[in-house]
């Protein structure tokens, strides 16, 4: 109950200072002053290098701060305290952006900032931010359009999906899908790769090539440098190291998405009439490895294939607009691999009954659940951005619905549904917003008798972010 009185003052006093003056539904005696007149916005921190423009160096930030309940899975401690619930506040993400077109063949980007602070965010006494760069690449455009970039350095350009290169400042939902960034923090720099690769638009087709050096999964923080024997699941392998080529090719039958970064756009906000269809993979040989009958080392291969669907158009001269997104993703991690994992974890360890243990790897306390495995999933989400001056309000309105359905080979016949539903209240656009969040997600336990479906748990998120 508590809960619910805090989140329904928040979103009243956010509805009230969206309110244009003179129409709180009062009556006013005296009529209302004339509005002064509005400069045009300039991009403040963008400075040109010709005097077209064409040529120019950028600066952008970004602060995105949660503040949130969580039912936490069972047997959840933190700092060794079991705890049922959590209340915590966080930056989910806090970033920097410089960028530019320096020639009219170069291009030039970076990204510095932190994800995931939070009260649990550090392990041991170290209490500073772990900022890092996200992003360092260089780019040369071949040709005279976009028909031919190629470029290297850390980047995030993916071959798998558009949620797995998401501009994170632009979202519908309030977090991307993260299971589509699938080998976040394994092998990967959250979700980046040192990679080299030649992108483009040639007509309606949109593609991008990419040939990714991974980083070992040792780097990470966990030791797997020898096989557990009798294991029959697989683990991303500690001996050894291959490259990673992937590919991305979409069709878009209207309007060409942007193209300056390989961030792919989350909604336009009904200012492009979008509808595209999309195939991706990504292939890495003898990636994963596992235990065979009789203790040696079996080596897998990992390959991940998606096919997607989105659209995002105006509706009518209301400015209203629609925002949908289908995607099925085939992921072989190799045999009955499964991670578990949740966004900014406000939980730090778990306590386990001795005839009760939690499946997966990766910290299974807090708000995780089973995000990554071997099988298949399907992701749907649907946004629609209400009319302008809707509640006699400046700010714009989208509600939002997603549906997450997985089929994972290690919890056999269980199947993983995870549900969110939230809206946003657009104050200026992608700059600065508010999204209130619910998730519904499900937990699973190990008995004598199988895995077995335990207790669904809930989490309830109010973020705002700022992007300039």
């Amino acid at each position: 109950m508590r809960t619910t009185c805090i989140v329904f003052c928040l979103l009243l006093s956010l509805y009230s200072n969206a309110q244009q003056p003179g129409e709180t539904g009062g009556t006013s005696t005296s009529p209302a002053a004339p509005a002064p007149a509005q400069a045009p916005e300039k991009d403040a921190l963008k400075f040109n290098l010709n005097e077209s423009g064409s040529h120019y160096f950028q600066f952008t930030v970004m602060n995105q701060t949660w503040v949130r309940f969580n039912e936490n899975n069972p047997y959840t401690t933190v700092e060794n305290k079991l705890t049922d619930n959590s209340f915590d506040i966080g930056l989910r993400r806090t970033r920097i952006q410089a960028f530019g077109q320096l020639t009219d063949k170069v291009f030039i980007y970076f990204q510095f900032g932190m994800n995931n602070f939070n009260s649990q965010f550090n392990i041991g006494s170290n209490r500073k931010l772990a900022a890092f760069f996200h992003d360092a690449l260089c780019e040369y455009k071949v040709s005279k359009g976009n028909q031919l970039k190629v470029g290297g350095g850390l980047t995030i350009a993916n071959g798998l999906s558009r949620f797995s290169q998401p501009s994170v400042s632009s979202i519908m939902t309030m977090d991307v899908p993260v299971f589509a960034q699938s080998t976040v923090d394994q092998t990967d720099e959250f979700s980046r790769k040192l990679s080299i690769y030649a992108r483009g638009q040639v007509g309606k087709f949109d593609y991008r090539f990419i040939l990714s050096d991974p980083f070992p999964i040792t780097s990470s923080g966990i030791d797997v440098s020898t096989v557990t024997p009798n294991r029959v699941y697989s683990t991303f392998a500690g001996v050894g190291h291959t490259l990673q080529p992937q590919a991305y090719l979409m069709y878009q039958f209207f309007d060409h998405e942007n193209h300056t970064t390989p961030y792919m756009t989350g909604t336009y906000l009904g200012k492009k009439k979008i509808f595209n269809i999309a195939i991706g993979g990504i292939f890495q040989k003898d990636a994963m490895w596992k235990s065979g009958n009789v203790g040696d080392t079996i080596y897998q291969d990992m390959k991940l294939f998606a096919v997607e669907s989105f659209l995002d158009m105006p509706l009518s001269s209301k400015q209203d607009a629609i925002s949908a997104y289908a995607g099925f993703f085939n992921t072989d991690y190799g045999t009955n691999y499964l991670r578990y994992n949740g966004s900014m974890n406000p939980a730090n360890g778990r306590s386990v009954l001795p005839r009760t243990v939690l499946v997966g790897q990766g910290p299974t306390f807090g708000n995780a659940y089973p995000m990554f495995g071997t099988g298949q999933v399907v992701y749907t989400q649907l946004g629609y951005l209400l009319p302008e001056n809707f509640l006699k309000s400046k700010a714009r309105f989208m509600p939002y619905a997603t549906f997450t359905a997985a089929r994972f080979d290690q919890l056999q016949d269980k199947q993983m549904h995870v549900y969110n539903a939230g809206i946003n209240c657009l104050i200026n656009g992608h700059k600065s917003k508010f999204t209130l969040d619910w998730q519904n997600r499900p937990t699973y336990e190990v008995t004598t008798t199988g895995i077995v479906n335990g207790s669904r748990k809930n989490s309830v998120v109010l973020q705002y972010q700022i992007f300039f």
